[in-house]
């Protein structure tokens, strides 16, 4: 399985060989702050992404950095912990397989975000909705 995807202007693309995680919403801070809502992103093996084109990266803490264009600002990837990289769906070329599985950092949503989906929640990270693989 290949999954293909790029930033808005096409200058950064990359490539997944192999299954995607289902698709988690996260509503911390920062992801509010660098998408202007909640992320939805799926993630894959850090070594099964293969990205082209100039990509930048932002230390945004100290464990985790994120991915964006230079040229179009397309917030692209998240970086932290782990053997997985975050790669925000909306992204993606196709997206018509990939379910969503839950949502993250709850206890930090926007004042209005109304979550009616059923899907489970976690009030911070959950390790039992974030490592599900398809």
């Amino acid at each position: 399985m290949l999954s293909t995807g790029s930033c808005l202007c096409g200058d950064v693309k990359y490539e997944v060989e192999g299954p995607l995680r289902p698709v988690v919403y996260c509503h911390c801070e920062q992801c509010r702050k660098t998408s202007g809502h909640h992320v939805a992103a799926s993630s894959a093996p850090r070594d099964k992404v293969k990205i082209s084109g100039e990509l930048r990266w932002y230390r945004s803490s100290n464990t985790a950095r994120r991915g964006f264009c230079p040229t179009c600002g397309g917030n692209l990837f998240w970086d932290g912990p782990g053997g997985n990289m975050s790669i925000m769906a909306g992204t993606l070329d196709d997206t018509n397989d990939l379910p969503a599985m839950g949502h993250i950092f709850v206890a930090d949503k926007a004042g209005y975000v109304e979550i009616c989906d059923g899907l489970p929640q976690a009030a911070q990270d959950d390790a039992t909705i974030t490592t599900k693989v398809l």
